[in-house]
């Protein structure tokens, strides 16, 4: 990171961020072809590293690229505000972001894909059990990122 002044290192914060961000933007590359989707999601702490969750169709353009490279970037974003000044470059923006590298993979058991929708509707603010339809669990594809790299920064 260029900026070191604006390093989030702490993982208290980092998790913060995470708590508050409502979107999650994930980048997927093969070929000369790269692709980048907004996502709901969901997440728990494994050790050091996040583990996402997202939930999605069982066919389409996330599933192919996946298959071809599981290797994604993602980014979350927030806290955005505009600072102005009297000059052009006196302008500027407020913000906090993380940007993260993982691999990205279909979760298979079902005790992890129930799991894995817990902390989605977790995230945001479900407080009730977590009873999903057989019609449900049979149309929704569960994915799972293995963060293996994070950083996160802060203008403020």
């Amino acid at each position: 990171m260029r900026r070191e002044d604006r390093r989030i290192a702490d993982q208290e914060s980092l998790r913060a961020l995470f708590e508050q961000a409502d979107v999650c933007r994930l980048a997927f590359a093969v070929g000369e072809l790269p692709y980048i989707v907004t996502l709901n999601f969901g997440f728990e702490w494994v050790g050091p590293q996040p583990l996402l969750f997202f939930h999605c169709a069982r066919k389409g353009r996330k599933l192919e690229m996946m298959e071809a490279n599981p290797r994604v970037c993602f980014e979350l974003d927030l806290g955005h505000e505009l600072v102005t000044g009297s000059a052009p470059c006196d302008w500027g923006m407020k913000y906090a972001s993380i940007v993260g590298y993982g691999l990205l993979r279909r979760v298979a058991g079902e005790e992890e894909r129930r799991r894995g929708l817990d902390r989605i509707m977790e995230h945001y603010g479900w407080g009730g059990a977590g009873e999903y339809s057989g019609s449900t669990m049979k149309a929704t594809e569960l994915l799972a990122l293995e963060v293996d790299e994070l950083s996160g920064k802060r203008k403020a």
